[in-house]
């Protein structure tokens, strides 16, 4: 046993467990073990000591004038015997370790001590990934079943559900890959984290490593929209006139969102410049798609776009993404029209307003 404390020194030291801890854990596992190795109900004390490592067992009997169950109770007269000072009412413990009680708390005090350092170093996994919730990890693939894509972190494996797996994407074992921390957890079997590849904060996470701005402050994401996969839209700001934010975004030579986009394995990504004024803002939006004017409804919170004729299909995108997209990013409905079918309907007048282009970068123009 007195390995068990220069054990019990080094773990201290190394995990920082509490060594009183770990004793006071022992003695409560020792009683269980003294009352289920030798059928035993009365009430007794462990007493570990931490000098010698020797273990001694004690019943603790309550003084009573007439006793009704002889594994709790002494009689005042036996009690006296023992010592003149004792009481009804006071405890006397007698001392009732049995022969071979020693290998029995060998063998307790070491399933106590690996439960608890594996108690320790999960809860040092949880404390250090609960601090990286919401951002992104590279990890390695492991395995997958029909419900999750096992990924190994290092010191815990991740689980990236099927709902949060990009289809188009296939990984195989031992490919590396990054993924979006959505939730830890605590569970009987240690923490339990859960990743993706869906999210739009994997995307403002990638934005914030690529681009210096951004993770300085200069430039701030104001909103993501995101189909995963396939297309996405992106706004940013600049508080600095001097800093033009679609542009920091992009990079030399679009060098930075290529980066991104590799990453995603050719999403498209549209990056447009975010406004207080819904006509920009919704004109901004709906990149690469050109808007000849936006009208809007602040009540129903509704713009109605109208776009050139042969802009029409690309301001609505396929199956309506680039419309979708757009109103999720901005927060507003979009009816879009055409020039010459808002013109017949007397919504709109060429005339009256001049032709502007939206403040943007799209990825890449769709067919």
């Amino acid at each position: 046993m007195s390995d068990l404390m220069d054990a019990l020194t080094v773990l201290e030291k190394e995990k920082g467990i509490s060594k009183d801890v770990i004793v006071e854990a022992i003695e409560a596992a020792l009683i269980s073990a003294y009352k289920r190795n030798f059928h035993q109900a009365q009430n007794v004390r462990v007493d570990f000591n931490q000098d010698t490592g020797s273990v001694k067992v004690f019943a603790r009997k309550n003084v009573v004038e007439e006793i009704e169950d002889s594994r709790l109770e002494i009689s005042i007269d036996q009690a006296k015997e023992m010592n003149p000072q004792y009481e009804a009412g006071d405890v006397v413990e007698l001392e009732v370790t049995p022969k071979d009680f020693g290998r029995i708390a060998a063998q307790t005090a070491k399933q106590v001590v690996t439960q608890r350092v594996r108690e320790a170093e999960r809860g040092i996994i949880y404390s250090e990934f609960i601090d990286r919730e919401e951002d992104i990890i590279t990890g390695v693939v492991q395995r997958q079943d029909h419900r999750f894509m096992y990924i190994d972190l290092g010191r815990v494996e991740a689980l990236l559900p099927t709902t949060e797996q990009i289809q188009a994407e296939n990984y195989k074992t031992n490919d590396r890959i990054k993924v979006f921390i959505t939730k830890v957890e605590k569970t009987t079997k240690g923490p339990q984290i859960m990743v993706s590849r869906t999210h739009p904060g994997l995307l403002k996470r990638l934005f914030e490593l690529e681009v210096p701005e951004i993770y300085d402050g200069t430039v701030e994401i104001k909103s993501i929209s995101r189909e995963a996969g396939d297309r996405s839209k992106i706004s940013v700001h600049a508080e600095d006139p001097e800093v033009d934010p679609v542009g920091s975004c992009v990079g030399p030579r679009g060098q930075r969102v290529q980066t991104i986009v590799n990453e995603l394995h050719g999403e498209k990504i549209d990056i447009v410049r975010w406004s207080n004024d819904p006509v920009e803002y919704v004109a901004n939006a709906l990149s690469p798609s050109k808007v000849l004017e936006v009208q809007v409804n602040e009540e129903e919170k509704m713009t109605r776009v109208i776009v050139p004729d042969y802009q029409l299909s690309l301001a609505i995108g396929k199956r309506g993404q680039n419309a979708r997209l757009a109103a999720k990013l901005t927060g507003w409905k979009i009816d879009i029209k055409s020039e010459s079918e808002a013109i017949e309907q007397g919504l709109y007048d060429p005339n009256q307003q001049p032709e502007e282009e939206p403040d943007s970068y799209d990825e890449e123009l769709e067919d």
